[in-house]
This record gives C-alpha cells, sequence and structure tokens, in this order.
C-alpha cells in the first residue's frame, strides 16, 4: 500500500513555485511510476476541444486521442468525475491502448472547476485500484492543479 501523504509531500515540493505545466505533469508522472507497485502505465491526457490528447506519462506507448465519454478516460473527463474500474474489459466502451492493463483508475483534473485533463493509472492486474488509492490520487491531482 502506498503512503499517499508521503507521496503527495513529494508532490508538493516538486511543483511548488515552478511554472512550467508539462515539466510538472512528467515528474508527477516519473514520481507515481517510481512510488506505486503494479502498474504498466501512469500519465495524463489533456483536453483540446472535444478530445483527451496524450500528455506525459510512463510506460508503453499510448492512445494519442480520446474522445470525451470514451473509454474511462473519456468517462472521467466527460462526467466530471474520478473512474475506478476493477475491470476494464467489463468497461462498455474501453479503449485498449495496451491489451496488458486489466484494471484503471482516472481522476480529473480542473483549472477553475472546468476539466482540464485527466490522471489515468493501469495495472496488469484485476481489481489493483482501491478507495484509499482514489482518495489518495485525488488529493495529488489536486496538488497538481495549481501547478498546470
Amino acid at each position: 500500500m502506498c503512503d499517499y501523504h508521503e507521496l503527495n509531500v513529494r508532490l508538493a515540493a516538486l511543483v511548488e513555485g515552478i511554472p512550467h505545466p508539462i515539466s510538472n505533469l512528467a515528474n508527477a508522472a516519473a514520481l507515481l511510476w517510481h512510488s506505486l507497485p503494479d502498474l504498466n502505465w501512469a500519465g495524463f491526457y489533456l483536453l483540446e476541444g472535444d478530445r483527451l490528447v496524450l500528455g506525459p506519462f510512463q510506460g508503453k506507448t499510448a492512445c494519442i486521442e480520446i474522445p470525451l465519454g470514451r473509454g474511462v478516460c473519456g468517462t472521467a473527463a466527460q462526467k466530471n468525475e474520478t473512474q475506478l474500474v476493477a475491470d476494464v474489459h467489463a468497461f462498455r466502451g474501453h479503449v485498449a491502448c495496451d491489451s496488458a492493463s486489466r484494471s484503471e483508475i482516472v481522476v480529473p483534473l480542473r483549472k477553475n472547476g472546468a476539466v482540464v485533463g485527466v490522471l489515468d493509472l493501469d495495472s496488469p492486474s484485476l481489481d489493483r485500484f482501491t478507495q484509499a488509492d482514489r482518495a489518495g490520487l485525488e488529493a495529488f491531482a489536486a496538488i497538481l492543479e495549481n501547478s498546470i
């Protein structure tokens, strides 16, 4: 289990006062990748019009664009709420960027209340993400929102 308090303290130290959003997201993706076990992808998609576009990440190559409302990422962005999915193959409209992914959590990133992107974590294990992960990652996203 991850110590999200410590992780979020580390993130705040990385991004506080740094005026480079893409660099902040890149460091955040690397921090997640090296801090959380059992991931096969950790990164961000940024909203451009009616699509999410690939941003900084760690892991295998990924889908470049995801329409709003499509897949776990597009659903999180459209609904403006975290999606915690125990089995992505059971999620209607799942976008399979990596066939090895089995579970996923996606947290919206907001600026002034409006969605500007999403934090996306994938795992090759079923039911990898918990409510504790959800709370910790929502706090992680809130720190990032002040630096993007």
